[in-house]
């Protein structure tokens, strides 16, 4: 075939397509209804106008194939409980199987989905309400229809369904409480509204009130007092009433009451506002609350206050001193004031106040004066009525004096006694100018029996391993450079006066004199030649007896002897044998302290034949 027949035939089949593509059916959709609500059934339905009807249906949303939760039934596709997510623009086009055309696609059809309207549920009057209370909750849908039948539910349960859209209930019990919830149904589109959002109906008794006084009864004559009423209830906007004596008169703002909302308020207490006091709260067209218990108001007369001194005055220089205020009230809670003349007194370095109790450690003559006290109590207007002035007198103590023996100083090892001595009675109180007063006589028939106490330095001493203490007298035994220190004494007992103070007295300790001991010649020695051992004391004394020692452990004491002659500070050997050899040591002993020196360093004396020796010094 030539070119021009191949021409000719091309384009007598492209104009045979485009005919067929004209002649291509378009489809037409419909949709019912065409404006749901939530959960409405939907029904699309493709029609081809065409003499064919083996059709085959393809469906799309927003220009995407639709989802298999979608129902397709030849021509028709159902959305059983439309969503607002199936609202978009839908279109259909037709297939025929085993043919290589389809239809046009339909013309897209919007499909506008809307959520059912929801009604809003109130309570009058708000929850929580009072037992007895007429409630009544009412269902408004925001809708242009107005044909609704109000359905009710109480905790998921139906209780009620009418045309009126408000439900009453006329006296609430506790019963009533729950969550309530409503909903619209009607005949027509929409069938129903969604369910109100559920409302809490809480039902309580009616509120209690309790009536609150301040300060505690009993009041004293001319206290402010404050009395309050509260109600237990999260409402705020109640009036209070305010009630007293046995016929309930109520009161108002008058001279000496005051009543601003919960709080009634007397000015200046007399005996006459006692009575029973009570209230309630009330709120515009709500129940009374509950009437509160009455309380009792007692108006007493300002309490006495009593001051006590132990011990008795006079009191010593250096004793404890405790005032006690006493306040005769049912009330515990006094905040007590102290005075010295006209002075308040506060805790100090030498006073301490506690409370009921001022305590005056180590008294002095500075301390004489009048004390008195009376009480407060927090948030009280008034005080107790002030105590009697006590008069306080400050005397010396009977004096202590401290002796020691043997004379200080003393040397390492002696046993030293120090002797605690209190003056008698009668010089006690000749000296501070008392009366004589037979029963503190002091005699040895009517003598107090005395602790006396021992300090080393600021140290309370007790009887310990080198330490005696037995009634007025402490040991040392053995004495040391360690007991180096001051000493001190007093005494007491539990009956007054106490001692004072001794002097205090210093304790010095030496060393006892120190013996060296020299020999010569050198040793070793030789067999036959003759020893000299000198003991030497370092000491002023010159009237010490020497004592010579031989032997290590278990040491023998030397006396003159066939061989061994001793001349006061020189042991002498004649002719040296090897029975000789050993360790040789030397000590003084006098009459007079110190009774001894100390020992000597420990000599080995050797003796051979030969010349090689050597010295050896033993501790």
């Amino acid at each position: 075939m030539g070119s021009s027949a191949l021409s000719l035939t091309l384009l007598l089949m492209s104009l045979i397509l485009a005919g067929l593509t004209q002649d291509l059916p378009r489809p037409t959709l419909t949709v019912t209804p065409d404006s749901v609500f939530t959960g409405e059934r939907v029904s699309l339905k493709c029609v081809i106008n065409s003499d064919h009807s083996d059709w085959r249906y393809e469906w799309n949303k927003d220009s995407t194939e639709v989802s298999e939760r979608y129902t397709v039934n030849t021509n028709t596709l159902t959305i059983e409980r439309s969503e607002t997510s199936d609202a978009g623009r839908y279109t259909c086009k037709g297939h025929i199987d085993r043919r290589s055309v389809s239809s046009q696609s339909s013309f897209a059809v919007s499909l506008s989905v809307k959520d059912l309207p929801r009604p809003t549920l109130t309570v009058t009057p708000d929850s929580p309400v009072f037992t007895g209370e007429r409630v009544s909750l009412k269902c408004e849908i925001n809708s242009d229809h107005s044909d609704w039948r109000y359905e009710w539910n109480k905790d998921r349960t139906k209780v009620s369904e009418s045309y009126r859209n408000t439900l009453t209930i006329e006296r609430s019990k506790t019963s009533d409480a729950g969550l309530y919830t409503c909903k619209g149904q009607r005949n027509g589109r929409p069938n129903s509204s969604q369910s109100s959002s559920a409302v809490s109906l809480s039902v309580k008794d009616l509120p209690t009130s309790t009536l609150t006084v301040t300060p505690d009864s009993p009041v004293f004559t001319g206290e402010r007092v404050s009395l309050k009423c509260v109600i237990n209830s999260d409402h705020s906007d109640w009036r209070y009433d305010w009630y007293k004596g046995r016929d309930s008169v109520m009161l108002q703002t008058s001279e000496r009451y005051t009543v601003n909302r919960d709080t009634l308020t007397i000015r200046g207490a007399t005996e006459s506002d006692q009575g029973q006091f009570w209230c309630r709260g009330q709120r515009d067209g709500r129940p009374y609350s509950s009437q509160s218990s009455s309380v009792s108001l007692r108006v007493t007369a300002l309490p006495r206050t009593t001051l006590t001194v132990t011990p008795d005055s006079p009191v010593f220089t250096g004793e404890r001193v405790i005032l006690k205020c006493v306040i005769n009230s049912d009330h515990s809670d006094w905040r007590y004031e102290w005075y010295k003349g006209s002075v308040m007194l506060q805790t100090s370095e030498r006073y301490t106040v506690n409370r009921d109790t001022l305590t005056i450690r180590g008294a002095t003559a500075s301390d004489q004066g009048q004390f008195w006290c009376r009480g407060h109590r927090d948030g009280r207007s008034v005080s107790s009525q002030s105590s009697s002035a006590v008069s306080l007198t400050v005397k010396d103590s009977p004096r202590s004096t401290l002796t020691v023996t043997p004379d200080s100083p003393v040397f390492t090892g002696e046993r030293v006694n120090l002797t605690c001595v209190i003056e008698s009675y009668s010089n006690w109180r000749q000296r501070n100018g008392l009366k004589y007063d037979r029963r503190y006589d002091w005699t040895p028939a009517w003598r107090p029996e005395w602790r006396y106490e021992w300090y080393k330095g600021s140290v309370m001493l007790q009887t310990s391993e080198r330490y005696t203490v037995n009634r007025d007298t402490l040991t040392i035994r053995g004495a040391t450079e360690s007991d180096q220190d001051q000493f001190w004494c007093r005494g007491q007992k539990d009956e007054r006066p106490k001692s004072s103070q001794s002097r205090s007295v210093s304790l010095t300790v030496k060393d006892l004199p120190r013996s060296t001991l020299t020999v010569t010649p050198d040793s070793p020695v030789f067999t036959g030649e003759t020893v000299n051992l000198t003991c030497v004391i370092n000491s002023n004394h010159s009237d010490w007896r020497y004592e010579w020692y031989k032997g290590g452990n278990n040491s023998v004491m030397l006396q003159t002897s066939e061989r061994y002659t001793i001349d006061r500070d020189t042991l002498n050997i004649r002719g040296a044998t090897e029975s000789d050899q050993d360790q040789f040591w030397c000590r003084g002993q006098r009459d007079e302290r110190p009774n001894s020196s100390q020992e000597s360093e420990r000599i080995n004396l050797s003796v051979n034949g030969n010349r090689n020796w050597e010295v050896q010094i033993w501790a």
